[in-house]
């Protein structure tokens, strides 16, 4: 962190801009202060009814992480090796490992990224259960603007499950590009110069060209979750941020507000933009781990988080573009979820520059971690990230 936002103002060198925010080191900061960056709109929570959490410390420290026949790793170290900023173990219900670094505090919002998604597939869960939301209804039946744009046919579970085929190439490290002007549209980046802002919706009408049929591959793209917003908003006549805070943070027993970022029009940047604090996304898998329910209250139809963790197509998961990322993993997506097949099968969200979450139902694993790593994708990370949620499981479970 060093000297980064330290001055009154802060050095040119050291100042985090709205230019540079995503990138290291000045990420360090600015995962944890996005408000101060990017228009947002707050998702409060319920100080009344926050969910206590149980603590029954371990020492998970000096855990050893096993990188191949020969070779191990200390859990501290691979935290820092993924530059991690807060990092929450529960196990059968309680916090049992709980650390942070990088000026993060228990307390303070840390942005999501791409986790966000997974937060907007348990939302629409819970909107399908009241009626609101019709999973197999065209996309276009509630946003007609959609008639002209390679989204016409799209269902709503086409864009739950990333597999509308719709043209965009989700190359975080390019300069130019659609995802450039995608950007710029929901506000994370300046307009060059000399440009008109741009606003998400109008961004959302621009993507005309197709690349293959719906239902087709797992095809990652980004827009289709900010889609989605706008079609839950059409649907229900609600701001997005009130339905999240109405229906899943309140209800959840967040300790803490969220918020999500907005477009200068307000267009929650559903895809990427939601910051809550670690134990709160900690308490979102233990939600998990509960079927969707706290106490008496059935808070995420109990129904669709087990469709999450049974459905979801290998065959369009292996023929799409992560699968050779996560060689020799059987892993599917369902409604903005990733899940991992085995004995006990790991329902996991993710978001780049190291944003997780990892729900073991069967052994009532959840594993929080934020991070700000330099770079968007990290592949080898991401495997050393992986073996170690595997050790922790091993030794929970062991004892």
């Amino acid at each position: 962190m060093t000297n980064l936002m330290k001055a009154f103002p802060a050095s040119p060198t050291d100042q985090v801009t709205l230019a540079n925010w995503r990138t290291g080191p000045f990420n360090k900061w600015a995962f944890h202060h996005v408000r101060e960056i990017v228009a947002s709109a707050d998702i409060p929570n319920d100080p009344g009814s926050v969910w206590a959490l149980d603590e029954k410390p371990r020492d998970l420290t000096d855990l050893q992480i096993e990188l191949d026949q020969t070779e191990t790793v200390a859990l501290q170290a691979v935290l820092e090796e993924t530059v991690t900023d807060g990092f929450v173990v529960m196990y059968q219900g309680a916090v049992v490992y709980e650390t942070y670094a990088n000026e993060l505090t228990p307390h303070a919002p840390h942005i999501l990224m791409s986790v966000s998604k997974s937060m907007l597939g348990l939302l629409a869960g819970i909107l399908a259960d009241k009626g609101v939301l019709i999973v197999d209804n065209l996309a276009s039946d509630y946003v007609p603007e959609l008639e002209a744009t390679a989204y016409k046919g799209a269902t709503v579970r086409h864009l739950l499950d990333m597999r509308a085929g719709v043209a965009f190439d989700e190359d975080y490290d390019t300069t130019s590009g659609p995802i450039i002007e995608y950007r710029k549209s929901t506000n994370w980046n300046p307009p060059g110069p000399g440009e008109t802002a741009s606003d998400l919706r109008s961004f959302l009408q621009t993507l005309t060209d197709g690349d293959g049929p719906h239902e087709g591959r797992f095809h990652y793209v980004s827009p289709n979750t900010d889609l989605l917003a706008w079609i839950i908003e059409r649907a229900s006549g609600r701001r997005y941020a009130d339905l999240m805070s109405e229906l899943l943070w309140q209800p959840l027993g967040a300790e803490r507000s969220a918020y999500i970022t907005v477009d200068r029009l307000g267009a929650p940047r559903a895809a990427g933009g939601m910051c809550v604090t670690a134990r709160d996304l900690a308490r979102v898998g233990q939600l998990m781990v509960q079927n969707g329910r706290r106490g008496s209250n059935q808070i995420v139809p109990e129904a669709w988080v087990q469709d999450i963790a049974t459905q979801g197509s290998r065959d369009a998961w292996e023929a799409g573009s992560f699968a050779p990322d996560f060689p020799e993993y059987p892993i599917r997506y369902r409604s903005k979820w990733y899940i991992l097949e085995g004995e006990a099968p790991v329902i996991f969200a993710m978001g780049i520059h190291g944003q997780h979450l990892f729900v073991d139902q069967k052994n009532r694993i959840v594993i929080a971690k934020m991070s700000s790593q330099p770079r968007p994708l990290e592949p080898e990370r991401e495997m050393l990230l992986m073996k170690t949620v595997k050790a922790i499981q091993d030794h929970l479970i062991s004892g």
